[in-house]
């Protein structure tokens, strides 16, 4: 099987519902998944945030995410990124956790890379 990275760095619904789309459909096939959240996509850390607003197809993170959480898929969010955006790791959903660049290039080195 396949190794994927997926790298969300926008606070953007759209880009949101279709990387964790894409990681759960990757997931579900049984191929090895990690994500990465940087710049304003460590926004889509925070558990408190609404996560039920529908795309233009229909879809919205609610429908993917909890997948994600429930088969505890880690997902890395930039501590610098969420740090100066004020976000406390105490509001992250529980397969998520502060990490860095280094475990990203990591990360990166031996997976197919997506970018939303």
């Amino acid at each position: 099987m396949a190794n994927f990275l997926f790298v969300l760095s926008k606070d953007d619904n759209e880009a949101a519902t279709r990387c964790f789309q894409f990681a759960k459909i990757a997931h579900s096939k049984g191929h090895k998944v990690n994500l990465f959240f940087i710049d304003g996509g460590v926004t889509w850390a925070n558990k408190t945030r609404d996560l039920s607003i529908k795309t233009t197809t229909g879809d919205c993170p609610n429908d993917h995410l909890p997948y994600l959480v429930e088969h505890e898929v880690e997902i890395g969010v930039c501590t610098p990124c969420a740090m100066n955006r004020k976000l406390d790791e105490a509001n992250f959903f529980t397969n998520m956790a502060l990490d860095g660049g280094p475990h990203l290039i990591d990360m990166a080195a031996d997976a197919k890379v997506f970018n939303f």
